[in-house]
């Protein structure tokens, strides 16, 4: 998970993990994962959702658009660096919708300046900004409360250029990349980071 990811996250949407709510993650990068790492709050019911097999994954869905769980189950559906790989996000986010509890959140998090990346496993389809993000929301019944892009990665640089999180680049290529990034920053060079979207969205009673 790049650092802007993480930094969003803990800005915008920490807040709201409060004792003793179910939380659902879809995609984690880990178990634990990142996300649940960062909120170190052991009296949350973390349960984890992927479209592969995984022995540690509290559901194993073989459906990307229907999940193997009930209405209005979680207080909280999160998924970081997700939305990009799911072909069909207009019903996607409708099933997050669905198995949210009434008054509960959804939250994603997805890049806006990542190059494409697709693989033979995966897909690569969705650059989005808050505007299209409050359309999908919207659409699904979800009351935005806030969606945002911004990149809070290497502040205090004079410019920037979106592209990937500095951090990420882990060949001896792209160490030598870093490196003569930031140092030429210091002098008005563009810095290389990454943006991202963050939304949340309240589930109501319609």
């Amino acid at each position: 998970m790049h650092t802007n990811s993480k930094l969003i996250f803990e800005k915008y949407a920490k807040q709201y993990f409060k004792p003793g709510l179910r939380v659902l993650e879809i995609g984690p990068d880990g178990f634990p994962s990142t996300y649940k790492t960062i909120i170190g709050d052991n009296s949350l019911l973390w349960d984890t959702l992927d479209v592969y097999q995984n022995q540690n994954l509290t559901y194993s869905s073989t459906d990307e658009y229907h999940y193997p769980i009930p209405d209005n189950y979680y207080d909280i559906v999160l998924s970081g660096q997700v939305m990009e790989h799911v072909r069909k996000i207009w019903v996607w986010i409708k099933e997050l919708a669905r198995i949210c509890t009434e008054g509960g959140l959804v939250i994603t998090i997805n890049p806006v300046s990542y190059p494409y990346h697709s693989t033979d496993e995966i897909v690569d389809c969705y650059r989005i900004f808050p505007d299209g993000m409050k359309a999908l929301y919207q659409e699904a019944g979800l009351n935005v409360i806030m969606s945002v892009f911004e990149s809070l990665e290497y502040p205090n640089y004079r410019n920037y250029i979106p592209g990937c999180s500095l951090d990420s680049r882990r060949t001896i290529r792209g160490r030598i990349w870093r490196a003569l990034n930031l140092s030429l920053g210091k002098v008005g060079w563009p810095v290389e980071r990454a943006y991202d979207t963050i939304t949340i969205g309240e589930k109501t009673n319609q």
